[in-house]
Order: structure tokens, then sequence, then C-alpha cells
């Protein structure tokens, strides 16, 4: 049969608005996020796989929470924390930091953002790692095979960069891993040498024997392009062979810091009103755990309970050491951050990709003030 033009063009419109329909309801159930819903941007979500440890896990992540991811295709992701609209992030064997923006994707925010030579670099991690703010705003990074601490005088990537620390008594220092800030305006940081060549204490360009945490107590206050007030860095604890994540508590009466190898343990220091560190007890040791991964970097809820990278994914512990919860990871993780107005969506770094997940109780405030 012939059809006449107007009866044709209404059947194609037609045709095309039904199947309008039938992709969205197949996008429906299929969990694939809706345009309309404003979550474009997922590549997956699934429910999430937890172990449960403790019947307190259940005020912390919802029975229906769900495990999506953002963006994948990398190699080792670091460092994750939201700034304005955006999820830095270190990628750490590309030496770079990207962001991730909702709607955009990623791009690269610097490269390199660690080792700065033109040779290669001959070993596995020649970026940057942790990141944190102060109480400025002023992106702060462990520059991991740059062996120093930076920090960015704006978010232009091509502005005023700023170093804090780079040697101990006069020796280079390792491969800062981790930072975090005390309100007072001092910055802590932790210093293994996962960002030189080999990895090892044998290292032949390691200065240091020590694999530290350490203070710059006025981090805040040096002025941009200033050169690192050397004499003041101060080394807080020296026996922690593998130095790692490192998170204040809410009330900054502590400081925990975790040990990747070859003990899988959580540490916690008393903070003294001068910044030093004294009363180090052991939180929880994981060694057993077999599962990919290790105690890496980690942050904490308003509550006091620790999110932390650790075998089997993220760990959740009370503010005492006890083993709440695990979120499963189906990567090694390595870090998380919080986002959100509430705060109460934890980003997650975790090998290739990045995750995030919706929690019932909101995170501790990165940038704190006396």
């Amino acid at each position: 049969m012939r059809w006449t033009k107007p009866f044709g063009l209404l059947l194609v419109v037609a045709s095309v608005m039904v199947c309008a329909y039938v992709f969205s309801i197949s996008n429906v159930s299929a969990g694939s996020p809706s345009l309309s819903g404003g979550h474009a941007e997922l590549l997956s979500s699934s429910p999430i796989k937890v172990d449960r440890l403790d019947a307190s896990a259940d005020r912390i992540i919802p029975a229906d929470a769900r495990l999506e991811k953002i963006a994948d295709g990398f190699t080792w992701v670091e460092g994750p924390i939201w700034v304005k609209d955006s999820l830095f992030f270190a990628e750490i064997p590309s030496d770079s930091i990207r962001k991730w923006t909702p709607g955009a994707g990623v791009s690269i925010f610097v490269k390199p953002s660690g080792y700065q030579g033109t040779a290669p670099y001959g070993g596995p991690e020649s970026g940057s790692n942790g990141m944190t703010l102060d109480r400025l705003g002023r992106l702060t990074v462990a520059g991991h095979a740059q062996r120093d601490v930076y920090r960015f005088e704006s978010l232009n990537p091509k502005g005023s960069i700023t170093v804090l620390a780079d040697s101990y008594q006069g020796k280079k220092l390792n491969s800062p891993n981790d930072l975090v800030y005390r309100s007072d305006g001092s910055l802590y940081f932790t210093d293994p040498p996962y960002g030189l060549r080999t990895q090892q204490d044998s290292d032949r360009e390691k200065q240091l024997k020590v694999n530290g945490v350490y203070r710059i107590p006025h981090a805040l206050e040096q002025h941009p392009g200033a050169p690192p007030a050397r004499d003041e860095l101060q080394l807080l604890v020296s026996d922690l062979i593998r130095p790692n994540g490192i998170a204040f508590s809410p009330d900054e009466k502590y400081l925990y810091v975790n040990n990747s190898e070859p003990k899988k343990i959580w540490m916690r220091y008393r903070v003294q009103p001068d910044g030093a560190l004294t009363e180090p007890k052991l939180l929880y040791d994981a060694t057993a755990d077999t599962r990919p991964g290790a105690p890496d970097g980690m942050k904490v809820d308003q509550e006091g309970n620790i999110y932390s990278a650790g075998p089997g994914g993220v760990w959740i512990l009370s503010p005492e050491g006890k083993p709440l919860a695990t979120i499963l990871i189906p990567e090694k993780t390595a870090n998380v951050a919080w986002a959100g107005p509430d705060r109460q969506t934890l980003y997650i770094a975790a090998s290739s990709s990045l995750y995030r997940v919706h929690l019932s109780v909101p995170g501790a405030p990165l940038i704190r003030t006396p």
C-alpha cells in the first residue's frame, strides 16, 4: 500500500516516540542512570556488597546502598579529594593529577605532577599521591616521586606552586604519601619509599634511614613561593616500616596512621597541645587477612569512625579500633574522600576505577578551624 505524506509523517513520529519510550524503560530496568535523574555520568550501579561485622554498621550503610562506578580505564588511582564541583585524584603511573566533573567526565588537571625529568622514570609510581586542602582552600599535594610536599596557590594548574617540605636534616625525603592538616595550620604527612624507583629501603637514592611521620608546624603561614622552613620540620614517628594513610579524629585528640606492610595495622596516637604525638596504641592488626589490598588512605566520619582502604575494600573501624564492616570493592582499594553538601557520599579510588557510595553518617569536615 502506498502511504500518503501526512499519514507517513504521523507514523514516523509515532514510531520515534515508541522507540524512545522502550529505550528509556530498558535503561531503567537494566539499572542504567537516566539523563533526567542527573546521574548520566554513571558507568555502572549495583547493590553494595558488605561484610557486616557489627550491628552498628546498619546505622552507617543503608540496606539499599549501591556501589556506583563513575570512571575507569586507569592504572592506579589515589588521593581523591572533592574541590568545588569536581573530584580531583592522582593517576600515579601516568604522573598526572586529574579531575572528574559530573556531566563532563575526566580531564587532566596537571601533568607532570611528580617526577619532572625528561628520561623515563624507571619506577612504577612516577606521579604524586595523596591530596588535601588547607583552611584557605589551597590544594596541598604529597609529591611522591617528586620527593616533596607542595601547594597550589590557586586552581590554575599553570599558577604558582609552593614547596612546603623536601628534606629532613639535610637529607631528601623518601616519597611523601598522604597528608592531613590540623586546625592550627600545621601539616602532618607520611613518608614511605613507594615513590622511589625500587620502592625498597635499599634504593640507592634513599637518603633517610627511617620511613617517618612528619609535622610541618607552620604550613598554613608559609608565604607563597617561599622556600620550605627546613629547620622546623619535625619527625614524630620513626618506628613504622611503611606508614601510609593518615587522619585526625574529629576532635583532633588523636592522630590515626596505618602501616601497609609487612604488618597491616592501624595505629592511634594522642596529639599534644604542641603537636607532638604520644601514647602509641595498636588499634587493629589485619596482617592475617590475605585478600587483595592493605591499609592505605583513610578518613573519619563525624562520629569518629574510621574509613580506610584495606584488604578486600573499605574498612570501617570504630574509634576504639573495632571492625564494624568492610565495603567490598572488586579492585584493590587505595583511598577515600567525602563529598556532597551533607558529606554523606564516600568516593573510593580503587586501582583502575573510581567508585562512590551514599552512606547514612556524614563525614567529618576536611577543613577545620581552631
